[in-house]
């Protein structure tokens, strides 16, 4: 009688450790994967180092050898540009396969895929929610877009990040965080709003909270976004910035599938109007704080 050998662990490239890439990047390390990591501030991978990762110069030298790429970088410009300008994607091997976990335009996704395509490389589009606890703790929601069988190919990776969903081809996945964060940026200033209207009222805002959750009113942006109103601390996990950032992409995606969000416009008014207001650094929850400045309440 035989023993089927196990498949040997894929070896990882991690491109973007940030406040992101480096719980995800030691996440894996710590799941026994090879991993290769590289940051544009090298300092920042290097903090990977005694988790057992290596830490590269160049992107393309962090993938060289990589069976799949996970690309954790700010935006679908950057992505382009560590993977055709700095040359991550003309050093990748036929084969690879490019996970992007960056938040970026439905359209930046599909043409990253045609392009990598090109040069033998498969693509999913695979962003998350969950933000950096979710990234510490191993329970992000991963919304994938892409061929199945390149999913298939990623579960084992994904496992070690939370829970994923293959939601549809190329573009999908981008898609489907568009609709959480136009979800997530409209909740948290409907909740930043009701909060300080009952507070103006004369209501004690920490008792409203108590009493509305669990009732229709109840979800983890009133439990979690609202904790931080209440007690005034919008140290970033999400930035405001990011959050516009979201916005401004799903408005730019609905216009270009001919879908009307007045809802998205107009909260993307009020995170913009905080940003000029000077908010650009707080968390996402700061919205409330544009809010109560236009209610004259500190």
């Amino acid at each position: 009688m035989t023993t089927a050998t196990p498949s040997p662990q894929p070896t990882i490239a991690v491109l973007g450790i940030g406040l992101m890439g480096f719980p995800l990047a030691r996440r894996l390390c710590e799941a026994g994967f090879a991993v290769h990591a590289w940051n544009r501030s090298r300092d920042k991978a290097e903090r990977l180092l005694p988790f057992g990762a290596t830490v590269h110069d160049s992107p393309g030298a962090a993938v060289a050898q990589a069976d799949l790429v996970v690309s954790l970088l700010e935006n679908g410009a950057v992505v382009g540009d560590v993977l055709f300008k700095q040359g991550a994607a003309s050093a990748m091997r036929p084969g690879t396969l490019v996970v992007d976990m960056a938040s970026i335009k439905p359209a930046e996704a599909r043409d990253h895929a045609a392009r990598l395509s090109e040069q033998g490389v498969a693509h999913l589009d695979a962003p998350v929610s969950g933000g950096t606890v979710g990234a510490e703790q191993g329970t992000l929601a991963i919304m994938a877009g892409g061929r199945a069988a390149d999913y298939e190919r990623a579960l084992p990776v994904f496992k070690v990040f939370g829970r994923a969903t293959h939601v549809g081809p190329h573009g999908a996945g981008q898609l489907a965080k568009l609709a959480n964060q136009m979800i997530v940026g409209i909740t948290i200033g409907a909740v930043a709003e009701a909060l300080l209207f009952a507070a103006k009222g004369g209501a004690d805002m920490a008792k409203v909270r108590e009493a509305i959750g669990g009732g229709f009113a109840e979800s983890r942006i009133l439990q979690l976004h609202g904790q931080r109103m209440v007690e005034r601390d919008f140290a970033p996990r999400a930035r405001m910035s990011v959050q516009l950032k979201d916005m401004r992409n799903a408005l730019d995606t609905a216009q270009d599938i001919g879908f009307d969000a007045p809802v998205t416009a107009l909260f993307e008014s009020l995170y913009a109007s905080g940003i000029e207001h000077g908010l650009t650094d707080l968390d996402h929850s700061g919205l409330f704080v544009e809010l109560a400045s236009r209610n004259g309440m500190s």
